[in-house]
């Protein structure tokens, strides 16, 4: 009871101080120093804090700025930035059934096994990733690359079948909420293993060295799943860019948290 009335005392303190700088700093609204604190959200913020007591202000704002405080798939959104590199497609913004990239272009067979397809931008810094990695003894091929809402339609309803829908949700995407239908995204193997132990290869830890430095970045890495909403995938990497792939190593954020805090404008 104590603690419950503590909390409420810290609610009404921070409703009623809200982000005045000439308040104290005992009572000032912790979340609102930072730059994508959104005020509509203030309520969200408190009672996720109450339940995430561990997580930092900081992180308390990302997180329900992303939607952590609700579940998956629930006050969805359409993406914006279409044809953009940092359109971002999780579990809480999607595309329509209709969106196709702009510009989808063949991989190079020498680096794919079939028909794969990245939007131009990715698939000339795929190619060059690729061949820099042979040219040091790596093997990088890619061995899926854009899907349609379709495909995703087809593939997620077969896992569900298998499996279920709780567990196909930790691992495949619902239709239209997939990145593979942004064309920016390209699940690889080494050509010898199965992809699924891409994390046990020498490839991995070379992409893990160098994948920012042409782009890409490992989209659902160990350890950040809550974040991500799906389980590790050493071999899902995802393109955004030199800079923001470079940023987002530095910092060591998920392109959820990025996206909050940088784009989310």
């Amino acid at each position: 009871m104590k603690k419950y009335f503590l909390i409420l005392i810290i609610i009404f303190m921070i409703v009623t101080v809200g982000c005045s700088k000439n308040s104290n700093l005992e009572n000032k609204n912790p979340f609102c120093e930072f730059s994508y604190y959104k005020k509509e959200l203030l309520q969200r913020y408190i009672n996720y804090k109450a339940k995430n007591s561990s997580l930092s202000e900081e992180d308390v704002v990302t997180q329900v700025n992303i939607g952590l405080d609700q579940p998956h798939y629930t006050n969805t959104k359409r993406t914006p930035f279409l044809n953009k590199i940092y359109i971002l497609s999780n579990k809480y913004f999607y595309m329509d059934s209709d969106y196709v990239p702009d510009d989808l272009e063949q991989i190079n067979s020498l680096y794919s096994n079939g028909n794969r397809l990245l939007v131009h931008e990715a698939r000339i810094q795929f190619e060059q990733m690729a061949k820099d990695a042979k040219n040091q003894g790596y093997t990088i091929r890619a061995m899926s690359g854009y899907r349609s809402y379709q495909y995703q339609e087809n593939l997620y309803n077969r896992y569900v079948t298998e499996d279920g829908v709780t567990s196909a949700d930790t691992y495949s995407a619902r239709p239209g909420f997939s990145e593979h239908q942004t064309g920016l995204v390209v699940d690889i193997d080494n050509n010898s293993s199965i992809y699924t132990s891409f994390g046990d290869t020498k490839e991995f830890q070379w992409m893990m060295d160098n994948a920012y430095k042409y782009g890409f970045i490992l989209r659902y890495p160990k350890g950040k799943e809550t974040i991500t909403g799906y389980t590790y995938e050493a071999w899902h990497y995802r393109y955004v860019g030199k800079e923001i792939a470079g940023q987002m190593r530095k910092e060591n954020l998920t392109f959820d948290e990025y996206y909050m805090r940088y784009l989310d404008i």
